[in-house]
Order: C-alpha cells, then sequence, then structure tokens
C-alpha cells in the first residue's frame, strides 16, 4: 500500500493534519470520478443525481427549491439551474403552487424515476467497488470518524 508522500512524490514529511486534509480531498475526488463515469451515459451529474433522489424520497409529493438546497450533499450547488438543466431531460417538472403563486414546486417524472430504477443498481455496485478494501466494522469507524471530524 502507497504511503502519501509517495503518491504525491514528495520526500519531505508533512504534518498529520495537513495529510489528512490532502487525503480526504483525493479520496473525494477518486470517488467522485468513479461515481461520474457511471452516470455519464445518463448524462447526470452527481448533483443532478442528488436532486432526483430528494425528489424520489418525497413519495409523489412536491418540494420546493429551498427544501431541496437544504438536502442537498453539496450546499454550493446552484439549485435552480440544477433543475432547470432536469426539466429539459424530462426527469422533473415545475409547478406553481396554487395556494402562493410565488412558490414554485418541484415533482419528479415518471421518466425521472424510471431513470433512477435503472441507475441505482449501478450506483450500488460501484459504492460497493469502492468500498470494498474495507470490512463492515471498518466502514461503521470510518463513518464514525468522519462525522466526528464534521461536529468541529
Amino acid at each position: 500500500m502507497k504511503e502519501l508522500n509517495e503518491i504525491l512524490k514528495i520526500k519531505s514529511k508533512i504534518p498529520l493534519s495537513q495529510a489528512t486534509v490532502i487525503n480526504i480531498f483525493q479520496t473525494t475526488s477518486w470517488m467522485k470520478d468513479d461515481l461520474l463515469l457511471q452516470l455519464k451515459p445518463y448524462d447526470l451529474s452527481i448533483e443532478q443525481f442528488n436532486v432526483l433522489r430528494i425528489l424520489r424520497g418525497q413519495n409523489g409529493n412536491a418540494i420546493n427549491l429551498q427544501d431541496i438546497q437544504e438536502r442537498m450533499v453539496s450546499k454550493m450547488s446552484n439549485t435552480t439551474r440544477l433543475v432547470d438543466k432536469l426539466i429539459k431531460k424530462n426527469f422533473v417538472k415545475r409547478t406553481i403552487c396554487k395556494a402562493n403563486r410565488r412558490k414554485v414546486e418541484i415533482m419528479i417524472t415518471d421518466l425521472g424515476l424510471d431513470t433512477l430504477i435503472t441507475i441505482d443498481p449501478i450506483i450500488d455496485k460501484t459504492e460497493k467497488k469502492i468500498t470494498n478494501n474495507l470490512t463492515q466494522d471498518e466502514l461503521t469507524e470510518l463513518n464514525t470518524l468522519l462525522i466526528k471530524l464534521k461536529n468541529k
């Protein structure tokens, strides 16, 4: 197994905190690349896929843009732009709330649901491949540590 210094092609020892942050960034990039490769044939970004899963979780109920944004994995995403792209692909539809005409509601379409049904097993297989080198106990510990890291 390669050490981080070897991967980065550096000879000097770097502080453990710096090595950890770099390692997490590299791992995130590697994971995103693997997932993007699987989503590419469906013309979906990871963020668009995330929006579709959020909408599916609504079980046929509409949701507004702000609620989608709050549930996004990447909070930096431009939700309006993501939804607009999904509308063009007929994966989601936008409606005006009858009770409040200023409120826009978003729903997943049948095509969006069918696409997720097709993609889900592919993404599941990819996630299992990504985490294959870790035991269930190690995955649990890693999740615990990542949550602890975020709760600064």
